[in-house]
């Protein structure tokens, strides 16, 4: 439901929960109607997605606006996203820094196996992206350190994929962390069992190559098969380069052995 009715925007204050109707009088008390108002924070997020979804981005930040100033988490990291990728609005990290903070303040002891726990452990992994490299002219500075710290939360607590991934690699490289290819390894296996084809890739390097764990030719090429597999050949162009060249390097036996462990894998899965 949506009014631009200043006097209407009256009678929805008082069927509102207590922030939207503070939110609505507010408004109408300073003179700063809005255009939309919503029945809820529902109704908000409800309406800014399709609004989205319909290509009215303007309309979308208004509605998501509204539904992340009363706590609902998706608004808040569908704000985030936009300011981050410019998507519908100027192109912001600070602002998208801001409102993946809030979600991580706010949302840290989500359980894990709640249906927000995807959202909140993204917002994470954002952070630590942003702590990685830094945002230009603000005080969001380079803090390897502090990314390892939203990558760890996000990889153990929530166990996500992705944040296992990239802790993985800061361990590899010994960025924010000692170098530790015995950790690295570990959190690429993590990640590589759920299907995370650039952990797979790398953990099936490390096992051929032997980097810090005991080495493993036909394991380590399995994993490369299955990267090649799940990756997106145009985005994920260095794996199958990685494939072919450590594939080529190897002996008849390993690729054979590599192709009996992937079908093992695979009956497991099923």
């Amino acid at each position: 439901m949506r009014t631009s009715s200043r006097a209407l925007i009256i009678g929805f204050a008082l069927a509102l929960g207590s922030a939207g109707r503070a939110v609505a009088l507010d408004a109408v008390a300073s003179g700063r109607v809005p255009p939309e108002v919503f029945a809820s924070a529902r109704e908000a997020l409800r309406s800014g997605v399709r609004d989205y979804n319909a290509g009215d981005k303007a309309g979308a930040v208004r509605a998501l606006e509204f539904a992340a100033e009363q706590g609902y988490v998706l608004a808040s990291w569908k704000l985030g996203r936009m300011y981050a990728q410019g998507d519908g609005v100027g192109q912001d990290d600070l602002k998208a820094y801001e409102y993946f903070s809030r979600i991580a303040d706010d949302n840290a002891d989500e359980a894990p196996d709640s249906p927000r726990a995807g959202v909140v452990a993204s917002a994470f992994v954002a952070l630590g992206g942003y702590y990685l490299d830094g945002i230009k002219n603000t005080p969001v500075g380079v803090n390897p350190e502090r990314a390892a710290e939203m990558y760890s939360y996000a990889a153990s607590y929530f166990g996500d994929p992705t944040a296992q991934y990239l802790l993985a690699r800061l361990y590899l490289d010994g960025t924010g962390v000692d170098r530790d290819e015995r950790q690295a390894a570990r959190w690429f296996n993590l990640a590589a069992e759920k299907g995370h084809p650039a952990a797979q890739a790398l953990l099936g390097r490390i096992l051929v190559n032997g980097q810090g764990v005991p080495r493993q030719r036909a394991r380590g090429l399995m994993w490369l098969e299955l990267a090649k597999k799940n990756a997106d050949p145009k985005r994920d162009a260095w794996i199958s380069a990685l494939h072919a060249e450590l594939f080529d390097a190897a002996s008849d036996a390993d690729r054979h052995t590599a192709l009996a462990f992937l079908e093992k894998f695979q009956t497991r899965r099923r």
